[in-house]
Protein backbone atom coordinates (compact mmCIF):
# COMPACT_ATOMS: atom_id res chain seq x y z
CA UNK A 1 0.00 0.00 0.00
CA UNK A 2 1.41 3.39 -1.03
CA UNK A 3 0.11 6.60 0.49
CA UNK A 4 1.09 10.15 1.39
CA UNK A 5 1.03 13.33 -0.64
CA UNK A 6 -1.16 15.23 1.82
CA UNK A 7 -1.52 19.02 1.76
CA UNK A 8 -0.68 20.34 5.22
CA UNK A 9 1.30 23.51 4.57
CA UNK A 10 0.96 26.94 3.09
CA UNK A 11 -1.20 28.11 0.19
CA UNK A 12 -0.38 31.25 -1.81
CA UNK A 13 -2.82 33.16 -4.02
CA UNK A 14 -1.98 35.22 -7.12
CA UNK A 15 -5.12 37.31 -7.82
CA UNK A 16 -4.00 38.78 -11.19
CA UNK A 17 -3.77 35.27 -12.68
CA UNK A 18 -6.51 33.74 -10.51
CA UNK A 19 -4.07 31.04 -9.37
CA UNK A 20 -3.32 29.30 -6.09
CA UNK A 21 -0.08 27.49 -5.32
CA UNK A 22 0.48 24.79 -2.73
CA UNK A 23 2.83 21.91 -1.99
CA UNK A 24 2.23 18.21 -1.40
CA UNK A 25 3.69 15.95 1.27
CA UNK A 26 5.99 12.95 1.11
CA UNK A 27 4.97 9.51 -0.17
CA UNK A 28 4.54 6.74 2.38
CA UNK A 29 6.07 4.70 3.77
CA UNK A 30 9.51 6.30 4.25
CA UNK A 31 11.03 3.00 3.10
CA UNK A 32 11.35 3.85 -0.60
CA UNK A 33 11.99 0.22 -1.58
CA UNK A 34 8.27 -0.46 -1.01
CA UNK A 35 7.15 2.21 -3.52
CA UNK A 36 8.98 2.10 -6.88
CA UNK A 37 8.79 4.91 -9.40
CA UNK A 38 8.61 8.68 -8.99
CA UNK A 39 5.49 8.48 -6.76
CA UNK A 40 4.00 11.27 -8.85
CA UNK A 41 1.96 14.08 -7.26
CA UNK A 42 3.87 13.74 -3.95
CA UNK A 43 6.62 16.12 -2.74
CA UNK A 44 5.89 18.79 -5.32
CA UNK A 45 4.11 22.05 -6.13
CA UNK A 46 0.69 22.50 -7.75
CA UNK A 47 -0.62 25.60 -9.51
CA UNK A 48 -4.42 25.55 -9.83
CA UNK A 49 -7.11 27.85 -11.17
CA UNK A 50 -8.75 29.50 -8.19
CA UNK A 51 -12.24 29.26 -9.66
CA UNK A 52 -12.36 25.81 -11.22
CA UNK A 53 -9.61 23.97 -9.33
CA UNK A 54 -8.14 22.84 -12.65
CA UNK A 55 -4.41 22.14 -12.44
CA UNK A 56 -2.28 24.55 -14.48
CA UNK A 57 1.02 22.82 -13.77
CA UNK A 58 2.76 20.53 -11.30
CA UNK A 59 6.46 20.30 -10.50
CA UNK A 60 7.88 17.48 -8.38
CA UNK A 61 10.91 18.73 -6.46
CA UNK A 62 11.95 15.35 -5.00
CA UNK A 63 11.12 12.49 -7.34
CA UNK A 64 10.73 9.17 -5.47
CA UNK A 65 11.30 11.12 -2.24
CA UNK A 66 13.87 9.17 -0.21
CA UNK A 67 14.00 11.31 2.92
CA UNK A 68 10.53 12.59 3.95
CA UNK A 69 11.16 15.93 2.21
CA UNK A 70 7.53 17.09 2.10
CA UNK A 71 7.26 20.05 -0.23
CA UNK A 72 4.71 21.95 1.81
CA UNK A 73 6.95 24.96 2.57
CA UNK A 74 5.84 28.50 1.84
CA UNK A 75 5.31 29.80 -1.71
CA UNK A 76 6.77 33.31 -2.03
CA UNK A 77 5.40 35.21 -5.03
CA UNK A 78 7.78 37.85 -6.42
CA UNK A 79 8.43 39.78 -9.59
CA UNK A 80 12.19 39.79 -10.11
CA UNK A 81 14.73 39.97 -12.93
CA UNK A 82 15.47 36.63 -14.60
CA UNK A 83 17.84 36.65 -17.58
CA UNK A 84 17.46 40.43 -17.79
CA UNK A 85 13.65 40.53 -17.77
CA UNK A 86 11.20 41.15 -14.94
CA UNK A 87 9.47 37.83 -14.42
CA UNK A 88 6.64 36.63 -12.14
CA UNK A 89 8.23 33.88 -10.07
CA UNK A 90 7.57 31.59 -7.16
CA UNK A 91 10.55 31.38 -4.77
CA UNK A 92 10.69 28.56 -2.25
CA UNK A 93 13.29 27.20 0.17
CA UNK A 94 12.43 23.51 -0.14
CA UNK A 95 12.97 20.82 2.47
CA UNK A 96 15.58 19.18 0.25
CA UNK A 97 17.88 22.17 0.80
CA UNK A 98 17.52 23.93 -2.57
CA UNK A 99 16.21 27.44 -3.14
CA UNK A 100 13.97 27.19 -6.19
CA UNK A 101 13.05 30.07 -8.48
CA UNK A 102 10.13 28.93 -10.66
CA UNK A 103 8.12 30.78 -13.32
CA UNK A 104 4.72 30.88 -11.68
CA UNK A 105 2.96 31.02 -15.05
CA UNK A 106 4.47 27.83 -16.50
CA UNK A 107 6.28 25.91 -13.75
CA UNK A 108 9.65 26.30 -15.49
CA UNK A 109 12.53 26.06 -13.01
CA UNK A 110 15.01 28.90 -13.54
CA UNK A 111 17.40 28.06 -10.71
CA UNK A 112 17.84 25.74 -7.75
CA UNK A 113 20.70 26.67 -5.43
CA UNK A 114 21.68 25.09 -2.08
CA UNK A 115 20.90 27.35 0.88
CA UNK A 116 22.12 24.79 3.45
CA UNK A 117 24.61 21.94 3.63
CA UNK A 118 23.71 19.07 1.27
CA UNK A 119 25.60 15.85 0.57
CA UNK A 120 22.76 13.49 -0.42
CA UNK A 121 22.15 15.30 -3.72
CA UNK A 122 24.45 16.81 -6.35
CA UNK A 123 22.12 19.51 -7.60
CA UNK A 124 19.09 19.87 -9.85
CA UNK A 125 19.16 19.30 -13.61
CA UNK A 126 17.41 22.44 -14.86
CA UNK A 127 16.54 20.83 -18.20
CA UNK A 128 14.60 17.95 -16.64
CA UNK A 129 13.94 19.40 -13.16
CA UNK A 130 15.23 16.20 -11.58
CA UNK A 131 17.31 15.98 -8.42
CA UNK A 132 20.71 14.40 -8.96
CA UNK A 133 20.93 11.85 -6.14
CA UNK A 134 24.11 10.52 -4.52
CA UNK A 135 23.81 6.74 -4.75
CA UNK A 136 25.90 6.06 -1.63
CA UNK A 137 23.42 8.07 0.48
CA UNK A 138 20.30 6.14 -0.57
CA UNK A 139 18.79 4.14 2.35
CA UNK A 140 18.82 0.36 1.93
CA UNK A 141 17.11 -2.45 3.84
CA UNK A 142 19.57 -4.26 6.09
CA UNK A 143 22.12 -1.44 6.15
CA UNK A 144 22.42 1.84 8.06
CA UNK A 145 23.46 4.74 5.82
CA UNK A 146 25.40 7.35 7.78
CA UNK A 147 25.86 11.10 7.48
CA UNK A 148 22.92 11.93 5.23
CA UNK A 149 22.47 15.70 4.95
CA UNK A 150 19.95 17.24 5.23
CA UNK A 151 17.79 15.19 7.61
CA UNK A 152 14.22 13.95 7.27
CA UNK A 153 13.11 17.26 8.80
CA UNK A 154 14.85 18.93 5.89
CA UNK A 155 17.25 21.81 5.57
CA UNK A 156 14.11 23.70 6.58
CA UNK A 157 10.71 22.55 7.75
CA UNK A 158 7.32 24.31 7.61
CA UNK A 159 8.31 27.54 9.43
CA UNK A 160 7.86 30.50 7.06
CA UNK A 161 10.54 32.75 5.64
CA UNK A 162 9.98 36.50 5.21
CA UNK A 163 10.72 38.69 2.18
CA UNK A 164 11.50 42.39 2.48
CA UNK A 165 10.78 44.50 -0.63
CA UNK A 166 12.99 47.18 0.94
CA UNK A 167 16.15 45.06 1.10
CA UNK A 168 15.26 42.58 -1.64
CA UNK A 169 16.31 39.77 0.69
CA UNK A 170 14.54 36.61 1.79
CA UNK A 171 15.04 35.78 5.49
CA UNK A 172 15.13 32.02 6.02
CA UNK A 173 15.14 30.26 9.44
CA UNK A 174 16.48 26.75 8.92
CA UNK A 175 18.56 23.80 10.15
CA UNK A 176 22.08 22.47 9.83
CA UNK A 177 21.68 18.80 10.71
CA UNK A 178 22.48 15.35 9.34
CA UNK A 179 21.23 11.84 10.08
CA UNK A 180 21.89 8.11 10.01
CA UNK A 181 19.02 6.07 8.55
CA UNK A 182 18.11 2.43 8.15
CA UNK A 183 14.92 1.27 6.44
CA UNK A 184 12.82 -1.84 6.93
CA UNK A 185 9.51 -3.26 5.69
CA UNK A 186 6.51 -1.31 6.99
CA UNK A 187 3.19 -3.08 7.47
CA UNK A 188 0.06 -1.02 7.05
CA UNK A 189 -2.28 -1.17 10.05
CA UNK A 190 -4.93 1.55 10.15
CA UNK A 191 -4.36 4.06 12.93
CA UNK A 192 -0.71 3.15 13.51
CA UNK A 193 2.54 4.71 12.22
CA UNK A 194 3.42 3.76 8.65
CA UNK A 195 7.10 4.66 8.38
CA UNK A 196 9.54 1.76 7.90
CA UNK A 197 12.58 3.77 8.92
CA UNK A 198 14.90 4.17 11.90
CA UNK A 199 16.62 7.56 12.09
CA UNK A 200 19.07 9.36 14.36
CA UNK A 201 19.80 13.04 13.78
CA UNK A 202 22.71 15.23 14.92
CA UNK A 203 24.42 18.56 14.25
CA UNK A 204 25.82 19.15 10.77
CA UNK A 205 29.25 20.48 9.74
CA UNK A 206 30.52 23.18 12.09
CA UNK A 207 28.56 21.86 15.07
CA UNK A 208 25.72 24.38 15.01
CA UNK A 209 22.21 23.08 14.43
CA UNK A 210 20.46 26.21 13.21
CA UNK A 211 21.04 28.96 10.66
CA UNK A 212 19.28 32.23 9.92
CA UNK A 213 20.06 33.20 6.33
CA UNK A 214 19.41 36.48 4.52
CA UNK A 215 19.21 35.16 0.96
CA UNK A 216 19.55 37.33 -2.14
CA UNK A 217 17.28 35.68 -4.76
CA UNK A 218 18.72 37.73 -7.63
CA UNK A 219 22.39 37.08 -6.85
CA UNK A 220 21.45 33.54 -5.72
CA UNK A 221 23.55 33.52 -2.57
CA UNK A 222 23.44 34.61 1.09
CA UNK A 223 23.90 38.29 1.93
CA UNK A 224 24.57 37.35 5.56
CA UNK A 225 24.00 34.48 7.98
CA UNK A 226 23.71 33.85 11.71
CA UNK A 227 24.64 30.47 13.18
CA UNK A 228 22.42 29.24 16.02
CA UNK A 229 23.23 26.38 18.38
CA UNK A 230 19.72 24.90 18.10
CA UNK A 231 17.69 24.31 14.92
CA UNK A 232 15.34 27.16 14.06
CA UNK A 233 11.64 26.30 14.02
CA UNK A 234 10.10 29.75 14.36
CA UNK A 235 9.03 31.79 11.39
CA UNK A 236 10.70 35.04 10.36
CA UNK A 237 9.20 38.54 10.35
CA UNK A 238 10.59 41.47 8.32
CA UNK A 239 9.36 45.01 9.01
CA UNK A 240 9.30 48.23 7.00
CA UNK A 241 11.85 49.67 9.42
CA UNK A 242 14.50 47.18 8.26
CA UNK A 243 14.20 44.91 11.27
CA UNK A 244 13.93 41.14 11.09
CA UNK A 245 12.71 38.99 14.00
CA UNK A 246 12.85 35.28 14.83
CA UNK A 247 12.78 33.02 17.89
CA UNK A 248 14.88 30.09 19.09
CA UNK A 249 14.04 26.70 20.57
CA UNK A 250 15.42 27.78 23.95
CA UNK A 251 13.24 30.88 24.16
CA UNK A 252 15.29 33.77 22.79
CA UNK A 253 13.39 36.31 20.70
CA UNK A 254 15.78 38.37 18.58
CA UNK A 255 15.79 41.41 16.31
CA UNK A 256 18.47 41.93 13.65
CA UNK A 257 19.38 44.73 11.29
CA UNK A 258 17.83 43.41 8.08
CA UNK A 259 20.54 44.95 5.90
CA UNK A 260 23.77 44.25 7.80
CA UNK A 261 22.83 41.28 9.98
CA UNK A 262 23.76 42.96 13.28
CA UNK A 263 21.98 41.80 16.44
CA UNK A 264 20.05 44.81 17.77
CA UNK A 265 17.95 43.35 20.60
CA UNK A 266 17.03 40.09 22.28
CA UNK A 267 14.93 38.91 25.20
CA UNK A 268 14.65 35.52 26.90
CA UNK A 269 11.07 34.24 27.24
CA UNK A 270 9.43 31.48 29.27
CA UNK A 271 9.55 28.69 26.67
CA UNK A 272 10.92 27.82 23.25
CA UNK A 273 9.52 29.54 20.17
CA UNK A 274 8.17 27.61 17.17
CA UNK A 275 5.50 30.13 16.16
CA UNK A 276 5.26 32.91 13.59
CA UNK A 277 6.00 36.45 14.89
CA UNK A 278 3.53 39.08 13.64
CA UNK A 279 3.42 42.86 13.61
CA UNK A 280 0.46 45.23 13.67
CA UNK A 281 -0.57 48.80 14.37
CA UNK A 282 -2.53 49.17 17.60
CA UNK A 283 -5.53 51.44 18.26
CA UNK A 284 -3.09 53.95 19.75
CA UNK A 285 -1.33 54.22 16.39
CA UNK A 286 1.87 52.54 17.59
CA UNK A 287 3.49 49.49 16.00
CA UNK A 288 3.73 46.25 17.97
CA UNK A 289 5.37 42.86 17.49
CA UNK A 290 3.76 39.75 19.00
CA UNK A 291 5.04 36.21 19.40
CA UNK A 292 3.62 33.06 20.99
CA UNK A 293 5.91 30.82 23.05
CA UNK A 294 5.46 27.13 23.77
CA UNK A 295 8.15 24.67 22.73
CA UNK A 296 6.87 21.64 20.84
CA UNK A 297 6.55 20.20 17.39
CA UNK A 298 8.94 17.63 16.00
CA UNK A 299 12.10 19.34 17.24
CA UNK A 300 10.66 20.12 20.68
CA UNK A 301 8.95 16.79 21.35
CA UNK A 302 11.62 15.77 23.84
CA UNK A 303 10.32 18.58 26.10
CA UNK A 304 6.64 18.86 25.23
CA UNK A 305 6.08 15.08 25.28
CA UNK A 306 8.61 14.31 28.02
CA UNK A 307 10.56 11.83 25.88
CA UNK A 308 13.53 9.88 27.25
CA UNK A 309 16.76 11.35 25.87
CA UNK A 310 18.41 7.93 26.11
CA UNK A 311 16.30 6.80 23.16
CA UNK A 312 17.91 8.67 20.28
CA UNK A 313 15.48 7.20 17.74
CA UNK A 314 12.44 8.68 19.53
CA UNK A 315 10.45 11.37 17.70
CA UNK A 316 11.69 9.85 14.43
CA UNK A 317 15.31 10.46 15.40
CA UNK A 318 14.96 14.07 16.53
CA UNK A 319 15.56 13.25 20.21
CA UNK A 320 19.15 12.29 19.39
CA UNK A 321 19.78 15.85 18.13
CA UNK A 322 17.94 17.60 20.98
CA UNK A 323 19.18 15.86 24.14
CA UNK A 324 20.22 19.18 25.68
CA UNK A 325 16.89 20.95 25.13
CA UNK A 326 15.22 19.89 28.44
CA UNK A 327 18.00 21.70 30.33
CA UNK A 328 17.53 24.86 28.25
CA UNK A 329 13.78 25.42 28.17
CA UNK A 330 10.50 24.13 29.55
CA UNK A 331 6.93 23.62 28.36
CA UNK A 332 4.88 26.79 28.29
CA UNK A 333 2.60 28.91 26.20
CA UNK A 334 2.27 32.68 26.46
CA UNK A 335 1.58 35.52 24.07
CA UNK A 336 4.16 38.31 24.34
CA UNK A 337 3.62 41.74 22.80
CA UNK A 338 6.42 44.30 22.39
CA UNK A 339 6.13 47.94 21.34
CA UNK A 340 8.56 49.20 18.72
CA UNK A 341 10.32 52.48 19.42
CA UNK A 342 8.66 55.51 17.85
Amino acid sequence: LIGGGTVWGWVACDPPTNTIFYGTGNPGPWNHEQRPGDNKWTTGVFARDLGSGQAKWFYQTSQHDLYDHDDINEQILLDMPVNGQMTPVLVRPARNGYMYVIDRRTGQVYSADPYGFINAMNGVDLKTGRLQMVKDKEPQEGRVIRNICPTASGAKDWNPSAFSPRTGLLYVPHENMCMDEGVMQANYIAGTPYVGSDVKMYAGPGGWRGVFTAWDPVRRKPAWEVHEDLPLWSGALATGGDLVFYGTMDGWFKAYDAVRGRLLWKVHLDSGIISQPVTYRGPDGHQYVAVLTGVGGWAGAIVSAGLDKRDGSAALGMVNAMKDLPERTRPGGRLYVFALAH
